[in-house]
């Protein structure tokens, strides 16, 4: 989290609002189907990634892009996403940024402390549980163009170099030799 060179807060692009509104009648399903397997694939490549919960495995974080018109429930066990219009009551944590420092966030691009103190990023509820899966998160390393792609089958190769390529554009290169992946 501490990586020279992060992210600074605040720099992040956000969803037009135009284009959110355009967002709004589109059906979620198909988006969850989508994240729900991104989600099994870096389970299946971090099957200990949510043992990091510790006494929070069973706990349900509702996170919220702030320029998106829809909002995402994880639970670890069993590993789920849901995509919903509106996070629902029950909830041990919500964190809401926009989508670009959530994303950034879960690359490790950008500091979460920093972000709270900017009041870029919002954290309501158990906190405890927030550093549980900020923690697991930041060990597992991920590199969401390399597990998205890989539901692209054959076409994986060049859907990672274009994703890649958008993350570079709004969140920063990884840096981690995506040219030789």
């Amino acid at each position: 989290m501490n990586d020279p060179s992060a992210a600074s807060p605040g720099q992040l692009p956000t969803i037009p609002p135009l284009v959110a509104i355009a967002m709004r009648p589109l059906p979620l399903l198909p988006l969850q189907l989508v994240l729900g397997g991104v989600l099994q694939r870096i389970h299946r490549r971090n099957p200990a990634m949510f043992d990091r919960l510790g006494d929070h495995a069973r706990a349900r974080f509702g996170i919220k892009p702030i320029d998106l018109p829809f909002a995402f429930v994880v639970e670890a066990r069993p590993p789920r996403l849901s995509v919903v219009r509106e996070l629902p009551k029950g909830l041990n944590a919500r964190i809401s940024a926009s989508l670009a420092n959530l994303l950034a966030l879960l690359e490790g691009k950008v500091d979460g402390d920093a972000l709270m103190f900017s009041r870029e990023l919002v954290v309501e509820g158990d906190v405890e549980a927030v550093l549980a899966l900020r923690n697991a998160i930041d060990d597992a390393q991920l590199d969401l163009a390399t597990e998205v792609s890989s539901l692209f089958g054959p076409l994986g190769a060049p859907a990672r170099r274009a994703f890649a390529t958008a993350r570079g554009r709004v969140i920063g290169s990884s840096g981690q030799g995506e040219t030789s992946r």
